[in-house]
């Protein structure tokens, strides 16, 4: 493994999911007294783990078909999407 493209990918996920709504419900379930902390630290970094798993078998599979470079396009275009539809449901 590359260190180099460990540590770009790491900091880039590591920063993305910083305060993101699954963060912020896993801190949520955390100040429950009653909640197992071991168990829902597991629980959470699982979820995390499967759903990482899932992207990176869908994209190694979407890009048999599709360049990366569409593949970017196409995200960008729904991030850009995302934040127009955030910010016109905010005015309202």
């Amino acid at each position: 493994m590359d260190l180099k493209i460990f540590a770009a990918v790491f900091a880039s996920i590591f920063l993305a999911e910083l305060g993101d709504k699954t963060q912020l419900a896993t801190l949520l379930l955390a100040s429950d007294r009653e909640v197992n902390k071991v168990g829902l630290f597991v629980a959470a970094a699982s979820a995390l783990v499967l759903a990482t798993f899932m992207a990176v078998v869908a994209g190694s599979f979407i890009s048999r078909w599709i360049s990366p470079q569409v593949i970017k396009l196409i995200a960008g275009i729904g991030f850009i999407a995302i934040g127009i539809w955030v910010l016109w449901g905010a005015r309202a």
